[in-house]
């Protein structure tokens, strides 16, 4: 399936957000409370031990910023669907990369539909060991909630591990409206980075892999429109003439 072409880019990212937040002591996810390594650990040990399957396999679901930024260790990855369940953005993000006045907002698999991404197979002896940095990265913002889901691929189906939305916490933020979701985005930049950087970034590796996210690829759209209006350089910029 060949690649579409975004409306999106880096260029327009940059210069919208050109000045870098900084974050105070507290950090870049100075905005949330964020889960201590105790009890991170401890809910990592809970969900390890309703992990089906092979004890000594371990499946990880990818949807997002895990497909093009895994940081662990895998022996593979496959191609890979989930059913019941669909990527939106639907969770505020008042750190990293927003702040509390101007929150972004970030995927989260949400209830319903079906979602494609990857499946990471980790590596190690410890296999403990090898998902607690992601484990940590993705539960201390107190966004997501664990679940094990069924992981269809080619190969056939993979029991794996995947941060879903958790719906009773306070960074939930339901189902906004496109135009909702899309000025958030557009307006947001935290201590690491534009929001619109996250959703290209994420947009982009779906495209490259024949995802067609209808979802993704019309925030991107929206987001781009935002930008475009708000800058000087693309206002200025001749229109071209028809050919």
């Amino acid at each position: 399936m060949p690649k579409r072409s975004l409306t999106l880019d880096a260029a327009s990212i940059a210069r919208a957000h050109p000045h870098k937040v900084t974050a105070d002591a507290r950090g870049p996810g100075y905005g949330m409370a964020l889960m201590d390594e105790t009890e991170a650990d401890a809910r990592l040990e809970a969900a390890l031990a309703g992990k089906p399957g092979d004890p000594g396999t371990l499946w990880l679901f990818a949807y997002g910023a895990l497909m093009w930024r895994p940081e662990f260790p895998f022996a593979e990855h496959r191609a890979a669907r989930v059913r019941g369940w669909h990527r939106r953005f639907c969770l505020w993000q008042r750190g990293f990369r927003g702040t509390p006045e101007r929150p972004g907002v970030m995927l989260a698999l949400d209830r319903g539909g079906e979602c494609r991404g990857l499946a990471y197979r980790l590596i190690g002896d410890d296999l403990r060991a090898a998902v607690r940095p992601v484990w940590r990265r993705e539960m201390r913002g107190r966004g997501y909630a664990a679940r094990w889901l069924a992981a269809e691929t080619a190969e056939g189906p993979v029991p794996a591990l995947a941060f879903v939305a958790d719906r009773t916490g306070p960074r939930y933020a339901g189902r906004l409206t496109d135009a909702e979701i899309a000025d958030s985005i557009a307006a947001a930049c935290g201590p690491i980075g534009p929001s619109a950087e996250y959703l290209l970034n994420t947009v982009a590796a779906c495209e490259a892999m024949g995802i067609r996210d209808r979802h993704l690829f019309a925030m991107q759209a929206l987001v781009a429109e935002r930008l475009a209006a708000c800058d000087p350089q693309a206002q200025n910029s001749p229109t071209p003439m028809p050919g």
